[in-house]
């Protein structure tokens, strides 16, 4: 199992980015995310507990279900299923208010389940879920900070 965190500040209020970052739908302004849609709304909130996400990514698919949901500080989720298949135990996203903006660290323990599983892993998908992480903060980072110039 792999742990992998990504840290950005977005230069926007704290409620603004964790709303983005919530809306699963955002995640298409990515070039990495090919689809993104709420398969089915939470409890409380759209994003909230019990939510439903389902992502098609460059590198897979991957359904996620939001496990906890405190806005405008965190969510949790875990992927319940995904192609390629993984082990998945936490993923979660924290924001923080800082001098400049919001911190997000978007967090991830995952173990893809093939042959050689843990070197995969290591070698490739780290990188590459890394790289999709960033690249989706850097879409919520544009579309937040354009709006306020």
């Amino acid at each position: 199992m792999e742990t992998l965190t990504v840290r950005r500040v977005i230069a926007a209020p704290i409620a603004e980015v964790f709303d983005w970052c919530a809306t699963t739908t955002n995640y298409t302004r990515s070039p990495l995310v090919l689809r993104a849609r709420l398969a089915r709304p939470g409890a409380e909130a759209p994003y909230g507990v019990g939510a439903v996400r389902e992502h098609t990514w460059a590198i897979g698919w991957f359904r996620e279900r939001i496990t906890a949901y405190h806005p405008p500080y965190d969510f949790d989720y875990t992927v319940d299923r995904s192609f390629p298949p993984a082990r998945h135990e936490l993923g979660r996203m924290t924001f923080t208010e800082v001098d400049g903006g919001t911190e997000v660290v978007w967090t991830t323990s995952f173990e893809v389940r093939l042959p050689f599983g843990a070197a995969l892993t290591r070698a490739l998908a780290q990188p590459v879920i890394g790289r999709t992480f960033g690249r989706i903060l850097d879409a919520a980072d544009t579309a937040l900070t354009t709006r306020r110039r």
